[in-house]
């Protein structure tokens, strides 16, 4: 192989760069001209448009017994279109469901999908189907001359390249494609909104946008909903061709139920009542007692939410589903089509139905041409005829002597040879029917029909009245009433999540191995919880159910969680590390609840500490917020509330070490913070393992509860004077045997 020299001769050099970048543009064309963007004349793709010309080549019309889909689909792809079965059988259907269709092509017999699941439609093998009435208006003028044909895949058939649209149905049924840097999203309009404004813009060519738009009031979608968006977000959207539409589902109230009866384009009802049942699993709709789903054949959209009690403001209610579900959904709108120079562009409302109006004038003008051809045609056939009625014996006597009649038919009666060749075709039979009264009569239909066709190809005056005409028979014939309600509303809101849930008092049990749980009602017994083995009470803090826990973790980083969502006391509690990112090796040492004006005492075990507004620890991150600075080898201690009142006359902080020292002071001598290490609270010493036990703030009339292991000691409040010091001193040390402090609350006796 060495010896041998390789042979480029004919072979084209082209550098990798070039070969592949005009590989990709021929591959980028070929997906937006031939299958992802429609066309404005007759709105379709090319897979839809050869499904609707192979259906009428089968002769499925509206009237006539549908066939298996596997047969049409067969045809489409073995004759026109050779892409995958799957794929072009999944275009049909998409024809056929009125869900995803305003006025749909395709009439189909089994199961199409449903608008839950607009895929689980069966194989084609099971369904049968045939065009609509509508699907005529694309195809009533395919054999008049009007469209241009070419070869198919393999060049043995013909197809039209487009259908003779006699509606705009790019603009009546949308469309969606997404094609190699470029997409579609045209949504469906009103046939007879459309029609208003096309007979609107051939009266008067430089009516304004506001003009159309008076005919053309907005989108109308196949399942109807209310289009909420602004009259300045629509009249963008026709201005420029692009933007968003806001729609939202239909409701109405039936005996203190909601009754939801229709859903926006392309929205799932499974899929909502999903989003709906996933808030109230956790427990984010407490206003909400049940819901159904009470759709069928008859009611295909029919859901029921049933509220708790009838004091529930639904419209309320509403808003938030609107908000937080599926029931409101924004779509987008990008009107770019190929137009009729065979190019990709975007069209504001004005220039594509101008455009179109274009395409159905040309294709008008066609239509009469080849009627006015066939008609002139027809009356030099009958000129030959009524020559042949009027010599009927020389004629048969010409036919049945000559060899070659139709020369000496020609020259005998000076006639052309279509004509001559007409009155050779003809049977014997119809010679005895010939009459002079019946040619003439033809004759002058014909020539009327003539003269009128000529007359309208001339006048533009004509030519518009007749697509006028037209239009409007074709809208009375095929147009409905708007499904789509036009309101414009302000963006829906969801509920703040503590209005959601509903005022109970609670109390926050807090272990020491980071479990937390919450417990209904303030009258609790803490201690005697049950808790898992190895582990015990560490703090706890009473609230209320709609209030933010605020739970601070041994490294100072304060994390806050709805009370609501922590599970009952009637467990052992769930580890907050599920709920939170603490650092490595953190654990949680304090839980604070209440409203986020009332304030608490944080410390740590070093000693130091401050007073902070509980609004300055919530945080909404999982990693949770810097809150109070730990000096290295401390921790922290369970906080201590304050409350909402500004007034700290009496109010007094009492500060316990771990080797029996209590220190009370008052509580205006320690600083309000929002974060930081804070100031001394209680000198402990720095060696021997002696810390800050923990703290609590007493009121001017209560008095102090200290708890060491099983056992508990109370301090009347006119008791505390023998303990009270200047902040940041080492405190008195309590009686024998209470060297040892766990934990220091108030007495609630």
């Amino acid at each position: 192989m060495r010896d041998q020299e390789l042979n480029f001769d004919g072979i084209e050099r082209v550098p990798l760069a070039v070969f592949t970048e005009k590989a990709y543009l021929d591959y980028s064309m070929y997906v937006i001209l031939d299958r992802a963007l429609p066309h404005i004349g007759d709105g379709l793709k090319p897979v839809q448009r050869r499904i609707v010309y192979a259906m009428s080549d089968l002769g499925l019309s509206a009237g006539q017994k549908p066939k298996k889909s596997a047969r049409t689909i067969g045809d489409v792809i073995g004759k026109f279109h050779p892409h995958g079965d799957s794929a072009c059988y999944e275009a049909m259907v998409h024809m056929a469901q009125p869900f995803s269709f305003r006025y749909p092509l395709v009439d189909g017999q089994g199961n199409w999908g449903s608008q839950d699941d607009p895929k689980s439609f069966a194989a084609m093998r099971y369904t049968e189907a045939r065009l609509t009435r509508y699907a005529q208006v694309l195809l009533n003028e395919l054999e008049q001359g009007t469209v241009d044909w070419q070869p198919n895949f393999d060049g043995t058939l013909s197809e039209p390249k487009l259908m003779p649209a006699q509606l705009p149905n790019l603009l009546l049924n949308g469309t969606s494609g997404i094609a190699v840097g470029m997409s579609t999203d045209v949504p469906p309009h009103n046939l007879r909104e459309v029609v208003g404004a096309l007979t609107k813009l051939l009266d008067e060519p430089d009516a304004t946008l506001g003009d159309l738009m008076r005919h053309i009031k907005g989108p109308d979608f196949p399942t109807g909903g209310e289009l909420v968006s602004s009259r300045a977000d629509l009249v963008e959207i026709y201005k420029t061709g692009n933007g968003t539409l806001r729609l939202r589902a239909r409701y109405e109230v039936e005996d203190g139920d909601i009754v939801i009866n229709e859903l926006p384009f392309q929205t799932s009802g499974a899929k909502v009542l999903e989003q709906i049942a996933a808030q109230m699993t956790a427990k984010k709709l407490p206003m909400m007692e049940d819901l159904r789903d009470e759709s069928d054949h008859e009611n295909p959209t029919r859901l029921v939410l049933v509220p708790k009690s009838g004091k529930v403001d639904l419209e309320a209610l509403m808003n938030h589903l609107f908000a937080t579900t599926d029931l409101e959904r924004t779509v987008r709108v990008n009107i770019n089509v190929i137009g009729m120079d065979g190019r990709p562009a975007v069209y504001a409302l004005k220039p594509l139905l101008e455009e179109w109006l274009t395409f159905r004038t040309a294709t008008v003008k066609r239509r009469l041409e080849y009627r006015l051809e066939r008609v002139t045609q027809r009356l030099h056939i009958l000129d030959g005829l009524l020559v042949a009625y009027l010599n009927i014996d020389a004629v048969i006597r010409i036919i049945r002597t000559e060899d070659e009649p139709k020369p000496v038919l020609m020259k005998r009666f000076k006639i052309t040879d279509i004509q001559a060749e007409a009155i050779l075709e003809l049977k014997l039979r119809h010679l005895a029917k010939l009459e002079e009264m019946q040619i003439t009569g033809e004759q002058k239909s014909l020539a009327d029909e003539r003269a009128d066709l000529e007359q309208t190809l001339k006048s533009k005056a004509k030519l518009t009245k007749l697509i006028k005409t037209e239009l409007a028979e074709l809208a009375e014939k095929h147009g409905d009433k708007r499904r789509t309600v036009i309101v414009e509303r302000e963006a829906a809101q969801a509920i703040a999540e503590s209005d959601l849930v509903t005022s109970e008092p609670v109390t926050v049990v807090l272990s020491e191995r980071g479990t937390a749980r919450a417990a209904k009602g303030h009258e609790i017994d803490v201690t005697g919880l049950a808790y898992r083995s190895g582990d015990q009470f560490l703090a706890a803090a009473r609230g209320k159910s709609n209030q933010l826990a605020v739970f601070i973790d041994s490294t100072g980083r304060a994390y806050s969680v709805g009370a609501h969502t922590l599970p009952s006391a009637r467990g052992q509690g769930e580890p907050l590390s599920g709920y939170f990112n603490p650092p490595d090796g953190a654990n949680f040492r304090a839980v604070l609840i209440g409203a986020p004006e009332e304030r608490w005492v944080v410390a740590s075990s070093a000693g130091y500490g401050f007073v902070v507004k509980l609004a300055e620890l919530h945080s909404n991150k999982k990693a949770g917020k810097t809150a109070l600075r730990v000096p290295d080898g401390a921790t922290v201690v369970p906080a201590s509330p304050v409350g909402v009142e500004g007034d700290l006359k009496g109010v007094r902080l009492a500060a316990a070490s771990s080797d029996g020292r209590l220190l009370v002071f008052k509580l205006s001598e320690l600083p309000e913070l929002p974060r930081g290490k804070g100031n001394k609270i209680l000198a402990v010493p720095g060696k021997d393992g002696v810390f800050l036990a923990s703290i609590c703030v007493v009121g001017k009339e209560q008095g102090l509860r200290i708890d060491s292991g099983t056992r508990h000691m109370v301090i009347k409040a006119a008791d505390l004077a023998h303990y009270a010091g200047e902040r940041a001193r080492r405190g008195m040390a309590l009686p024998r045997g209470w060297r040892t402090v766990d934990r220091l609350s108030v007495d609630q006796q």
